[in-house]
């Protein structure tokens, strides 16, 4: 059961109303009062708890909903997001057959290792120098082919266990196992591409010869509060694929 968190009441920090009530919101889901799939309180309950007006609070809550961090439920109510194969497809997945047409690619885990983490885990992640982490290396089929290969890199104290014993039963998405197993939201991401020739590694698990131009995707994933959770790198063949961003 959600825990209702008391005494919401906003300081006299500057800025409009409905974004302080919205940080407020971000801020008990991120520490864990109201968990993915749970109803938050009503919008007059809110606005008694934060001391504003029931439509600042319908205005924080809608763009809340258009970042997908909650969802709104004619006749029911206000939702935590959940990660879902829709969602993962829609606002984490950007590529696309040449025929506009997107599917959420199939992984296979090809190992789950632990080991210390490298100088570059440490910056990204912002882990200690001697932190440990979780590395999952894998392949993705994008129309029963080799398309991703790919490398996560994850905080063991973040999510421990994680793995074990079986690598190989890693679900497909992983988002919606860092939420449901550890209570990890990963709410959006930070995207460096650049182009890359084909290495040792890609060529055996993409089936490409060495040399073959691949678009290289780093992304940082972070939580609602900014943390930094994953660390992903994925080499993409787009001989039949392409990369789409949709600047609004």
């Amino acid at each position: 059961m959600a825990r209702m968190h008391t005494g919401l009441r906003l300081t006299a920090a500057t800025g409009p109303l409905y974004v302080r009530v919205r940080e407020g919101i971000v801020k008990r889901i991120a520490e864990g009062h109201w968990v993915a799939g749970h109803m938050l309180p009503s919008e007059i309950r809110l606005g008694q708890e934060f001391g504003v007006s029931q439509g600042t609070v319908r205005k924080a809550l809608d763009e809340l909903a258009a970042a997908n961090i909650v969802v709104r439920r004619q006749g029911k109510g206000t939702f935590v997001a959940t990660h879902t194969h829709e969602r993962a497809l829609f606002h984490f997945f950007h590529l696309n057959r040449d025929d506009g047409t997107r599917e959420l690619p199939e992984s296979r885990v090809l190992s789950c290792r632990r080991r210390r983490a490298s100088r570059l885990d440490a910056a990204r992640l912002r882990l200690p120098a001697d932190a440990r982490v979780i590395v999952i290396e894998r392949v993705r089929d994008l129309m029963a082919q080799p398309a991703i290969a790919e490398t996560v890199i994850l905080p063991e104290a973040r999510f421990p266990g994680l793995g074990k014993p079986h690598a190989r039963d890693l679900p497909n998405t992983l988002y919606q196992l860092y939420q449901e197993r550890y209570g990890v939201t990963v709410a959006r991401a930070v995207e460096h591409l650049r182009a890359v020739a084909a290495d040792a590694a890609d060529s055996r698990a993409l089936g490409v010869p060495v040399g073959t131009p691949l678009l290289e995707i780093e992304r940082l994933a972070l939580t609602l509060d900014g943390a930094p959770v994953e660390l992903r790198l994925s080499r993409c063949d787009t001989a039949e694929h392409y990369y789409e961003s949709v600047i609004e």
